[in-house]
């Protein structure tokens, strides 16, 4: 490893976070916990779920933030406003960049703390589970804000 991993992955992370900001930005307050038939979650829940997932399994885990998750309340809240989804995305993005500003890249080759995918992975390899999720989901919300919008 060249040792370039860490700033590339966050730089990753950022530019997600960044364009999820977009998105929330370009939705309608009033459509933003909308769902049409046959879809169950908002862009606005999604959202939620994309904080609580980043601050619960980099924060806390790995920067030992401190932060308690509550997943039910991700897919439960109705009542976040956009300004405060955005100030949610933008704290995320700064604890991502400050928990990763201060990991070391052979921490990477170790066990993640915790199994959260049927069996033990590397820590390297679950930040990069949670980069592909985050950007599954964005794909999701950037659809449902069109979708909602016609």
């Amino acid at each position: 490893m060249n040792g370039s991993f860490l700033p590339e992955l966050a730089r990753i992370f950022q530019g997600q976070l960044s364009q999820l900001e977009k998105e929330i930005s370009l939705y309608d307050e009033a459509l933003l916990w909308a769902v049409k038939d046959g879809i169950t979650n908002s862009g606005g829940n999604l959202t939620l779920h994309l904080i609580g997932n980043l601050n619960y399994y980099i924060g806390a885990i790995l920067g030992n933030t401190g932060y308690t998750r509550n997943r039910e309340n991700e897919f439960a809240a109705k009542d976040v406003s956009s300004t405060e989804l955005l100030d949610m995305i933008r704290r995320t993005s700064e604890m991502i960049a400050a928990v990763l500003n201060n990991f070391s890249e052979t921490a990477l080759e170790q066990e993640y703390p915790i199994i959260v995918l049927e069996k033990p992975t590397s820590t390297q390899y679950f930040l990069l589970h949670l980069s592909e999720h985050l950007g599954y989901h964005l794909g999701q919300v950037n659809y449902l804000r069109r979708f909602v919008h016609v």
